[in-house]
This record gives structure tokens, sequence and C-alpha cells, in this order.
């Protein structure tokens, strides 16, 4: 199993995105691959629209679960 985040993943912000006001642990849907470095993440509001959508380096990122995972 890969630790990058893949399309679609829940991600959670391990630090701040300052210029999009993103506080750590924010939480976004990654939404493409920009590199083998970088994802695009998408934050979006209770009614699904989107607040901001930015890139983020993988390795700034905590994919979380809501199912079972094998460590």
């Amino acid at each position: 199993m890969s630790d990058r985040p893949q399309l679609l993943d829940v991600v959670a912000l391990l630090e701040e995105v300052p210029e999009a006001s993103l506080p750590r642990g924010q939480v976004g849907t990654v939404v493409e691959s920009l590199d083998p470095e970088t994802v695009l993440v998408e934050f979006s509001d209770g009614e699904g629209r989107a607040y901001a959508i930015v890139p983020v380096r993988a390795g700034a990122l905590l994919s979380l679960h809501y199912q079972p995972v094998a460590a």
C-alpha cells in the first residue's frame, strides 16, 4: 500500500496552508495528481461547494480511512 494519497482519497492537512487560509487538520479530497510530489486537493463546505482548491505536497497530507485497513 502506498503512503501517497490517491485520487478521491479524503485527506487532512498536516501543516497549514496560509496562502489559502487553511489550518492544519483541515479535511479535503484529492482531485488530481500534479506530479510525483504534489496533488491537487479540494476543500468543500457542508453543502459541497468548494471554497479552496490548492496544490499540496503529498508528504503534508494524512489519508483518512473509514473502514479497517491493514497496517
